[in-house]
């Protein structure tokens, strides 16, 4: 199991946004996380990257209590999440950008920046080489010189998925990858993830609400609702799910296929 969620809550004052919710994200998989406005998807998100500590309830990671750890003491974990709108340094090459996120490179130090040049030089080479690679893989090695803030939404959630390649994470949440993204970046996309569990083992959850999207990408499906996990299957299941109907948009509807 890559993620376990025991018992979590998380309350804002009088809010309750997660309540008392469990779920499990076994490893290998693209499990997606769905539900209406106000379920508590992006607030469970938070709280297991370590943007909120919970209220009470506990996150383990392959068996490890990461309940509370700082982003930062996740990402080295190898837990990385994305946004729903792109964090990106907009004056900074696509390249650049690249080349930021692996941390405790050898050139932060003062000394090494003085007396260690040839392995500072060495490792530079080599992630220059990985960058190269992950812009090659996600098909915008055409932009690495372009500043990233001129780039299209859809190029900039390319992007944020490359910065995780740069580091080999072990699980990414990714918030509405395809929000504001068009239908044929939307499929590179969906074709990097797929390469990304497929090739090298990566472990996905992912908020979204285009449930054509979902479909193609995601098994299993978790539902939530009112901050608790309501079903989980296949998205055809779900999507049949009387609860689910009713949770999205009241007894007798049907939930539409967007896209």
């Amino acid at each position: 199991m890559m993620i376990k969620v025991e018992n979590l809550s998380k309350n804002f004052g009088g809010v309750v946004a997660v309540n008392n919710c469990s779920l499990e994200i076994k490893k290998g998989t693209i499990t997606g996380l769905i539900g209406p406005n106000g379920a508590g998807k992006t607030t469970l998100f938070n709280v297991i990257a370590g943007l909120y500590a919970p209220t009470s309830g506990k996150v383990f990671l392959e068996g490890k209590d990461i309940t509370g750890l700082a982003p930062h003491e996740l990402f080295h974990l190898g837990v990385l999440r994305t946004f729903q709108i792109a964090h990106e340094f907009s004056n900074m090459s696509v390249l650049e950008n690249l080349l930021m996120v692996p941390g405790e490179q050898s050139g932060e130090k003062i000394w090494n920046a003085l007396f260690a040049r040839k392995k500072i030089a060495l490792e530079e080479k080599k992630l220059r080489e990985k960058a190269y690679e992950v812009l090659d893989f996600l098909q915008i090695k055409h932009l690495a010189h372009e500043p990233a803030g001129n780039l299209s939404g859809g190029q900039k959630k390319l992007l944020e998925l490359g910065r995780t390649m740069m580091v080999d994470a072990k699980i990414v949440f990714l918030d509405e990858v395809g929000a504001g993204v068009n239908r044929t970046l939307l499929n590179t996309i969906g074709d990097a993830i797929m390469r990304l569990k497929e090739e090298r083992g990566y472990t996905f959850c992912m908020i979204e609400h285009d449930m054509q999207f979902i479909g193609r990408l995601c098994d299993p499906v978790i539902v939530m609702a009112e901050g608790k996990k309501l079903a989980v299957g296949t998205a055809q299941e779900v999507m049949k799910n009387e609860k689910v109907i009713e949770s999205y948009l009241g007894r007798g509807s049907k939930i539409k296929k967007q896209g």
